[in-house]
């Protein structure tokens, strides 16, 4: 998929879980907190390709990942968002103020990355280190960038129309309970329990 595909999709995503209110923080997030966290990561798994935009600009980090993991390796693996987001933890101060939506929405931008690449013929290999790939491949590269433009615009369209807090979504729904069940296991890896 395109930057500009990423870009509108991570849009899309932004709206949709705000709509759908994925989560609580979510659902009360401030949009320009919640759309611009998403747009900040939304390219982030591409560093693993020097020729992306943002290994173009980040060589440095961009070359080393590349021959380490190739593209479409660890930096697109559910093993690298929970890595990002124990790092994260680590090195914000404790002091430092960072709000929910904003977290939230950075790990939405990286998960609508991931969950775009698994629409292309190519795949993600979700089990990371395991190669199996996950793909619904509705977009072909070879035709150009007009259906993934089309496609994606048309999620954005299906988002604003969405009705906000639809059953089974909310604070009771099942995306909530999922949320919180991958927070609280992130949590208890970067504290160190674990196996506790």
């Amino acid at each position: 998929m395109t930057a500009e595909g990423h870009i509108i999709f991570a849009i899309a995503s932004a709206i949709f879980a705000k709509r759908a209110e994925l989560t609580p923080v979510m659902a009360s997030a401030d949009w320009w907190h919640l759309v611009p966290a998403a747009l900040l990561t939304c390219l982030l798994p591409d560093i693993d390709h020097p020729k992306s935009v943002l290994g173009q600009r980040l060589k440095w980090i961009s070359q080393p990942i590349a021959r380490a993991f190739g593209h479409r390796g660890f930096t697109h693996s559910l093993l690298a968002v929970a890595i990002s987001l124990w790092l994260f933890q680590i090195n914000v101060p404790a002091d430092w103020f960072l709000p929910a939506d904003v977290l939230q929405g950075m790990t939405l931008g990286y998960l609508s990355h991931i969950v775009a690449d698994m629409l292309t013929p190519a795949g993600v290999p979700l089990l990371w280190p395991c190669r199996w790939r996950f793909r619904l491949p509705l977009l072909n590269s070879q035709k150009g960038n007009q259906l993934e433009r089309a496609l994606c615009l048309a999620l954005v369209g299906y988002a604003l129309w969405f009705p906000a807090g639809m059953p089974s979504f909310g604070a009771n729904g099942w995306p909530e309970q999922l949320f919180n069940t991958l927070q609280n296991g992130v949590g208890r890896l970067v504290n160190g329990q674990g196996g506790q």
